[in-house]
């Protein structure tokens, strides 16, 4: 009689866990985030994903890259609660190309995967890791336009004898002595002048500096 063999099965694969967020910016014009939500949660149904959880801000404008739902998003993703964020658009989830590219970028340090179902832009394929990488060259193009901006109007600037900085203040001196001789602490001269106690204590020692008579004139 032959031998039982027992063979053991393959270990069933662990389920791709996704996050789904949507956003809407007003409630009381008839936009739901279930809409969204429901197409992501199809489409996470073809792909085989298990979702997580549903991450959904209502009435917050996407200018704001600080919302209760996004933020507990990221502080799960942080924890590594799952492996995929799945959005319907970029304008939903992220206010500007630059706010995206950090989050991909922490999404990708964690080793999450981002899609956006709308741009069909999935971080885990080639085709998305090249967007990724274009969106990080679009970025770094923002940030050194505006510097150089920055750097030309300076120049400008400089170039029709313009001051820059903050102005100065004038600190009065006299007052400042009025004050002291009435008894007055630097802090409190400081508070009604407007000024920090290091400039009126400064100005004051200066001052008094100034008035000494030169020894060798005497």
């Amino acid at each position: 009689m032959a031998p039982h063999i027992v063979r053991q099965d393959s270990p069933v694969p662990t389920p791709v866990r996704a996050a789904i967020y949507a956003r809407v910016s007003t409630v009381n014009l008839g936009q739901d985030p279930a809409m969204q939500t429901r197409e992501l949660e199809e489409y996470c149904v073809r792909r085989g994903w298990q979702v997580y959880n549903k991450y959904a801000d209502n009435g917050y404008s996407g200018k704001k890259d600080s919302r209760p739902n996004l933020n507990l998003m990221m502080q799960d993703a942080y924890e590594r609660r799952f492996d995929v964020v799945v959005v319907w658009r970029f304008d939903r989830f992220a206010r500007s190309v630059s706010h995206l590219l950090r989050a991909l970028e922490t999404f990708n340090s964690l080793g999450i995967q981002f899609v956006s179902l709308s741009e069909q832009v999935d971080t885990s394929t080639p085709t998305g890791k090249m967007v990724f990488t274009v969106l990080g060259a679009v970025a770094e193009l923002e940030r050194n336009l505006v510097v150089e901006r920055v750097r030309a109007g300076l120049r400008h600037a400089r170039a029709k004898g313009k001051r820059l900085g903050r102005p100065r203040k004038l600190v009065d001196v006299d007052r400042i002595n009025s004050l002291r001789v009435s008894g007055y602490s630097w802090r409190r001269i400081a508070g009604i002048m407007g000024l920090s106690v290091g400039t009126v204590y400064a100005a004051a020692r200066t001052h008094q500096a100034t008035q000494r008579p030169d020894p060798l004139c005497t």
